[in-house]
């Protein structure tokens, strides 16, 4: 278990390094040695890069919110210590993605752009592509049925994998090892629809740092998914579904 939590937390170190590393020299290098600054063409508002940026960091701050409830509902040193992982880990990741958006310009919420909409995206600099989408509410709020690669949005949750404010509401009532298992049960939920969505873009993005970004989420959460479930089989639970 702890070889398997180590390389989650290395792929998501240097995933991050690299990341940052790629989006100052794409951002900001030198021309033809004279000093002069040349800038990669910015992704368009409804692109992959700018749709993932967006839907990411609300998958991101749901984890985190949910981390820091576990936290405070048992007294369980293993479950603490991963929840902290994964608040600290998304949330750095989270600012990362919304920097970006910053950098390029673009906003942090499209108000008629459905969440996930980006998944079938066929315009990388602005094209409205991909909005077709059968029984999607076009305010956002509830894209329940709708798959991505494989993971589905759940009645009443924003985009797959993510918990539902009564999920979220049982959470803060429990205690203990049900407390322990309920999240590590959500949790899991949640970093398969996040694998997902990292998938997509590290397929799709056009920005370097993003997809290996992206790459790296894919790889530390399958690793963490691994982690969850042997957490939970020692508690006598196990995955839902």
């Amino acid at each position: 278990m702890t070889r398997t939590y180590w390389a989650a937390g290395t792929a998501v170190l240097l995933a991050l390094l690299f990341a940052v590393a790629a989006t100052v020299a794409s951002a900001s290098g030198d021309g033809d040695g004279d000093g002069s600054r040349t800038t990669a063409r910015a992704p368009g508002l409804h692109s992959p890069d700018a749709g993932f940026a967006r839907d990411m960091a609300v998958h991101h701050q749901q984890a985190v919110e949910m981390s820091f409830i576990v936290r405070d509902r048992t007294k369980d040193e293993p479950v603490r210590g991963l929840a902290y992982d994964i608040a600290n880990t998304q949330a750095n990741q989270r600012g990362m993605l919304l920097g970006w958006l910053d950098l390029w310009g673009l906003p942090k919420v499209v108000a008629d752009e459905p969440p996930m909409s980006w998944m079938g995206s066929a315009d990388g600099h602005g094209g409205h592509a991909g909005h077709d989408m059968s029984g999607s509410d076009m305010s956002g709020h509830d894209m329940a049925g709708h798959d991505v690669g494989g993971a589905t949005a759940k009645p009443g949750a924003l985009m797959p994998g993510m918990a539902t404010k009564e999920e979220l509401a049982q959470l803060g009532a429990t205690e203990g090892r049900d407390a322990e298992v309920l999240y590590l049960q959500l949790m899991t939920d949640h970093h398969k629809g996040g694998v997902a969505m990292a998938q997509g873009c590290a397929a799709q993005c056009e920005t370097p740092a993003e997809r290996a970004l992206a790459q790296g989420m894919v790889e530390a959460q399958q690793s963490e998914l691994t982690l969850m479930a042997d957490m939970l089989k020692q508690r006598g639970a196990a995955p839902r579904g």
